[in-house]
């Protein structure tokens, strides 16, 4: 009797671990593919032609937002390069030059973050086609406990934060959370 209440407990507690306020992926490799979107902690080369002075890197702040010299704050975040460079010739365009010619490119990605069963957590820079395996590995690689197999992999896409489990060969994103989690056997 009492081997019955233990397991309906432990039961209860493996379904309770599911819990989470995060949703899940339905299909993890097409939710945030696509053209990269901007977020915070990306650094950015605006090159405005013919304007030395606007011509500089820029941070997305944590609103999602960019400052410039004229035109003030525009906002950055979950917009594409393109979108970007089209708000800031607008901006431009209204009271400073006439048919701007603007561009923007990333020049330094956000980090990623790596937690659970790794040699060295933490945050770390990302690098374009980085794998989940890959950035165990720059994080110190699996200890002996982990799961070498599956990751969760947390992500933000448009302001709302996503999770599913993922096979170390996938690869992941600016801005993601690789959690490793502690091996059964």
């Amino acid at each position: 009797m009492i081997r019955l209440h233990i397991s309906a407990l432990l039961l209860f507690a493996a379904l309770l671990s599911g819990c989470t306020d995060r949703a899940t992926l339905s299909e993890p490799l097409t939710v945030g593919s696509g053209p990269y979107l901007l977020g915070t902690g990306d650094q950015l080369r605006i090159v405005v032609y013919d304007q030395p002075g606007l011509t500089n890197l820029y941070e997305v702040d944590q609103s999602g937002q960019i400052s410039m010299p004229l035109i003030g704050d525009v906002s950055a975040g979950d917009s594409t390069t393109d979108t970007l460079a089209e708000r800031i010739e607008a901006k431009l365009a209204t009271a400073y030059l006439r048919e701007p010619n603007v561009t923007v490119e990333v020049a330094t990605y956000r980090p990623f973050f790596v937690l659970g069963e790794v040699g060295d957590p933490g945050q770390f820079p990302y690098v374009p086609g980085i794998t989940a395996e890959t950035a165990v590995a720059v994080a110190g690689g699996f200890t002996d406990r982990a799961n070498k197999h599956v990751v969760r992999v947390s992500r933000t896409v448009h302001g709302q934060l996503y999770e599913t489990r993922l096979p170390v060969t996938e690869p992941i994103r600016p801005g993601d959370t690789v959690y490793v989690f502690e091996s059964l056997f």
